[in-house]
């Protein structure tokens, strides 16, 4: 199963300061680990919201807002994408992980949904233009 793990912003990381160097190796050796084991398969971290922008949708009419925006603990600092067996393994991997903020903060898994999480909704000719998109995307990318 795939996951994406949310490392949640602080108000350092709002504030747009870097780690230091000290969190980055430890975060390099836990991603290093993360690849060995076959789990990690995508991580970035963001820029603060203050360079961000959000469009509200509402029927056909869209407003664009500009960050930064309130709420930091709700707000999205970085993230991995994760091939797991399982929602426990996930957390077991993640609870190895470097405090991401060098201060209290949270770190949130949300499964990633497959075809097969949408049912009868999701027909047959939509499960082949899907597919066909994810192997455009392969070639597109090199991935």
């Amino acid at each position: 199963m795939k996951v994406m793990v949310l490392v949640k912003a602080s108000q350092a990381s709002e504030a747009g300061e870097m780690p230091s160097t000290a969190l980055f190796e430890a975060m390099g050796k836990y991603n290093e680990a993360l690849v060995e084991a076959g789990i990690m398969l995508a991580g970035e971290g963001l820029h603060p919201t203050s360079k961000g922008k959000r469009v509200r949708f509402d029927g056909a009419s869209r407003t664009v807002i500009d960050g930064p925006f309130a709420e930091t603990k709700e707000l999205v600092a970085g993230y991995w994408l994760w091939n797991v067996a399982s929602m426990e393994e996930a957390v077991e991997w993640l609870k190895r992980c470097p405090n991401p903020h060098e201060e209290a903060g949270e770190v949130e898994i949300r499964q990633v949904f497959e075809m097969e999480d949408f049912g009868e909704a999701f027909t047959p000719e939509l499960r082949d233009r899907e597919a066909r998109m994810q192997e455009r995307i392969r070639e597109k990318t090199g991935g």
